[in-house]
């Protein structure tokens, strides 16, 4: 389809989902003929949001999600013990764009009689694997989320005038049931992103029974890693710190085998400050949003101590850790090494690992061997080509080959199309570094929610910062769009 012209995806040749099945004669479910107003693909957090307040539209929307899993799990692998979300918990599904929905994170409290204790205990940052939790009590009573079901792709009838999303139906053991499809006028992307390995460790990450694992599956392999004679976390983001911190304490004194390794030039604090904290906010969104591109990607990975670095606690109680451990004598048997990159990677003697590194700033170079890898090394957008293979003749894309996206978090689509593809966490290059964050979660779904609608159910604040990210004056109230003009001491800067 790559290839193919708009005009020629009508001669398409029949689907397989087209041929009856004993189940359903016509090949689809009784109600599979009738659109839907939104479909999603994915259900983490971003698109659970979306249902969340598409639940509450007034008059009602028919909509349909789509998760290949199972059930909700929200990064399993590292629900730490005693790990926190660095967002406060109003940054829940719902709460900043509808704080009466009775799907916020209070309610879920609520539900479970434990508001009281909640309200003692001053958390606002709330555990991690009491995110998940709460995620999953959604999940379970939301309408419309279908689990166990791959989408496989998605294309535009023009026929109808409508979406095709076909997908395939899992059983329990993970093997193909059944083929569906739906139609819809819209689609939302909500499928999230990857571990990323560095293409240097690809090869033993990819080697059955090496213990190179990325943080993803951390808990998955904690046994393992706390048995091994010598273990290196390799990335100085949170969830490194994390795993950091976690093999320490489970380590004993004098024999903690530890080495803490990042490409970064420090350990950094994130930073927390709270005019820093406003390039989270839908004003800066949109001024960077319009942006010209090159701006943009040269902007974003100057930013990484907004969402790479580390909580200032978690800092703390890896440096107490440390301290407490030189109390009677001698340093702990832990080295903390910014600034170094891996070249290279290889296996010695087939039970331990070589790590061939490089000091950046003193372009030295040195060996490192090691029983165990950690891979804090973050998350990559998935891909969206192969599922949007069939709408490739109608996307619009920027210089770099990406999809552009407008200011509503749409795709960019030939005019043809009266849909809309939204994405939701796939548009960093165009959005900036809130893109992947929980606290956008709610505005950007009522932000969506307005645009499939054509109307306003979820009113959105003019106004959300107090930082005037450009030379622009702010519309004040009262004032209209069209009469705001720079001031002639912006103009002579």
């Amino acid at each position: 389809m790559t290839g193919s012209t708009p005009e020629q995806d009508t001669d398409r040749p029949p689907h397989p989902r087209d041929t009856p099945t004993p189940d359903h004669p016509h090949g689809q479910r009784p109600d599979a003929d009738r659109p839907h107003d939104l479909v999603g693909i994915g259900i983490g957090p971003f698109n659970l949001s979306l249902a969340a307040l598409a639940h509450g539209v007034p008059g009602g929307l028919s909509t349909a999600f789509y998760e290949q899993r199972p059930a909700f799990h929200w990064h399993p692998g590292l629900l730490i013990d005693g790990a926190t979300l660095q967002v406060p918990f109003l940054a829940d599904l719902v709460t900043l764009a509808d704080p009466a929905s009775p799907w916020t994170f209070l309610n879920y409290l609520k539900s479970r009689e434990r508001l009281f204790p909640f309200y003692f205990a001053e958390k606002f940052h709330i555990h991690r694997a009491e995110y998940d939790a709460y995620c999953r009590w959604a999940s379970e009573r939301l309408p419309g989320l279908h689990f166990g079901h791959q989408v496989d792709s998605v294309r535009w009838n023009p026929e109808r005038r409508l979406f095709e999303v076909d997908y395939t139906q899992i059983d329990p053991d993970g093997e193909a049931e059944a083929l569906g499809r739906s139609y819809t006028r819209n689609v939302v992307l909500g499928v999230g992103t990857a571990p990323y390995v560095p293409e240097p460790l690809r090869p033993l990450a990819d080697a059955p029974g090496v213990p190179v694992v990325h943080s993803a599956d951390y808990l998955t392999h904690r046994d393992t890693l706390l048995a091994a004679g010598h273990v290196t976390v390799i990335g100085s983001g949170q969830s490194g710190a994390e795993i950091f911190l976690d093999l320490l304490r489970a380590r004993p004194a004098g024999a903690e085998g530890i080495h803490w390794l990042t490409r970064t030039e420090a350990f950094a604090p994130m930073e927390y400050s709270k005019l820093g904290l406003e390039h989270f906010t839908p004003d800066y969104i949109r001024y960077f949003h319009a942006l010209p591109e090159q701006v943009r990607d040269d902007l974003v990975p100057r930013q990484w101590q907004l969402h790479k670095g580390i909580d200032d606690a978690t800092i703390t109680a890896i440096h107490d850790e440390l301290y407490r451990r030189t109390l009677h004598g001698g340093w702990p048997d832990a080295v903390l090494t910014p600034g170094v990159r891996v070249r290279t990677a290889g296996r010695v003697a087939t039970t331990r690992i070589e790590l061939h590194l490089e000091h950046v700033q003193q372009s030295a170079r040195t060996r490192l061997t090691t029983d165990a890898v950690v891979l804090a090394t973050g998350y990559r957008e998935r891909p969206l080509d192969r599922l949007l293979a069939g709408l490739d003749p109608y996307v619009r894309h920027d210089s770099a080959g990406r999809p552009r996206v407008d200011e509503h978090h749409r795709l960019v689509l030939d005019p043809s199309i009266t849909g809309a593809v939204h994405v939701q966490n796939a548009e960093r290059h165009t959005h900036g570094v809130g893109a992947p964050d929980l606290g956008l979660a709610a505005w950007r779904s009522a932000t969506i929610l307005n645009a499939i609608t054509g109307k306003e159910p979820y009113p959105l604040p003019r106004r959300t910062a107090f930082t005037s990210f450009g030379l622009e004056t702010r519309e004040a109230p009262g004032i209209p769009a069209q009469g705001r003009k720079l001031t002639p001491l912006a103009q002579n800067v």
